[in-house]
């Protein structure tokens, strides 16, 4: 009886429509999911379909996130350390941290709309993250603001009534819609890895958080 699932070098081939040479120089190189019967290739093709859908949503994430570059929206002296137990005393300090960079033109105005979207809805997303985030007429390019806590935040009634440690802070332009919600979903998936937000959380100078977060990986 043929197996279905089990396919030759030829067939991946015109599924994937690369030429076979590609396939066998990739399954030498173990970059596709195959193995050897005796001395031919073959390959599973649950196992190459996965393939295929996890190159192209990699492919289509660094598509989408390919405008936010964190070298131009953060800078190490935008990264501080936070030591209050209350959400309201963090989000003010990290205000002020943020209203210090030239992009942002009225202090106030940012304090007080932060402090107002909080109110509406708390920005804490889980895993001991916030991103409070606000689109003005005063502000004239996104900019960003990091705060590392050192203690728990208890009171940002996150989804997952973690407290918080890490609040990413954003301030956009009226008109940079489509980049806002780019800046916030890069933010929110990149921070789902549990490696980067420890070590984030570990690091004792803002340089070496920069580094972490303008780093690829």
């Amino acid at each position: 009886m043929i197996d279905d699932d089990i396919l030759t070098i030829d067939e991946v081939a015109k599924y994937l429509r690369v030429s076979e040479r590609t396939v066998y120089d990739w399954a030498q190189k173990g970059e596709i999911p195959s193995g050897k019967i005796g001395t031919v290739w073959r390959f599973k093709k649950t196992e190459i379909e996965k393939w295929v859908n996890d190159r192209l949503s990699s492919d289509r994430m660094i598509s989408r996130y390919a405008s936010v570059q964190v070298g131009n929206i953060l800078s190490p002296d935008r990264i501080v350390f936070l030591d209050f137990q209350a959400k309201r005393d963090a989000l003010l300090a990290l205000s002020d941290n943020l209203a210090q960079s030239p992009q942002i033109k009225n202090r106030h105005e940012l304090t007080q709309e932060i402090l107002k979207r909080e109110e509406l809805m708390s920005t804490a997303i889980g895993r001991g993250i916030a991103i409070p985030h606000v689109r003005l007429a005063s502000v004239t390019d996104l900019v960003v603001s990091v705060g590392i806590s050192r203690v728990d935040i208890q009171d940002f009634q996150a989804l997952d009534d973690q407290p918080v440690r890490l609040i990413f802070m954003i301030a956009a332009a009226y008109n940079q819609h489509a980049y806002y919600l780019q800046t916030l979903s890069f933010f929110s998936d990149r921070l789902k890895n549990a490696e980067l937000r420890n070590a984030l959380l570990a690091v004792s100078e803002p340089r070496a958080a920069y580094s972490l977060l303008c780093s690829k990986t």
